[in-house]
């Protein structure tokens, strides 16, 4: 759709729309099996801590533990951001930035495609 005041784009097609989709459910599908990985490690770790010897391992397996634990809640937070990305192309608000109101870049799209705001709205922002 396009603004017929000026000529400037409003949002994306429907056709572009479908193809952030398919990118989003790639991201998506690969966040899921790596938020899995870190699950499993962590379930790991815990059946062992009853075997390990106690003593320097302690502070190591803890320090991994930790480590991991922050890695998958990271990933938690970037699949929620991918499933708001899907809602928005169902709302076809996709691609649009919520401090402008117009559209994000589409390289910027492809790159981080759970990105609300334009590049120009991320520059004035870090400037406050």
């Amino acid at each position: 759709m396009s603004d017929k005041a000026n000529g400037t784009k409003t949002r994306y097609t429907d056709e572009e729309l479908q193809e952030f989709k398919g990118l989003i459910e790639q991201k998506l599908e690969a966040a899921r099996a790596e938020l899995d990985f870190y699950r499993k490690q962590m379930s790991g770790m815990a059946d062992s801590e009853d075997s390990k010897v106690k003593g320097l391992e302690d502070g190591t397996s803890t320090a991994e533990a930790e480590r991991i634990s922050t890695l998958a809640g990271r990933q938690e937070k970037y699949i929620k951001h991918l499933e708001n990305a899907l809602i928005r192309i169902q709302n076809k608000m996709y691609g649009v930035c919520r401090i402008t109101g117009k559209l994000i870049n589409k390289e910027r799209l492809k790159a981080v495609p759970h990105a609300t705001l334009s590049i120009e709205a991320k520059e004035s922002m870090s400037k406050k």
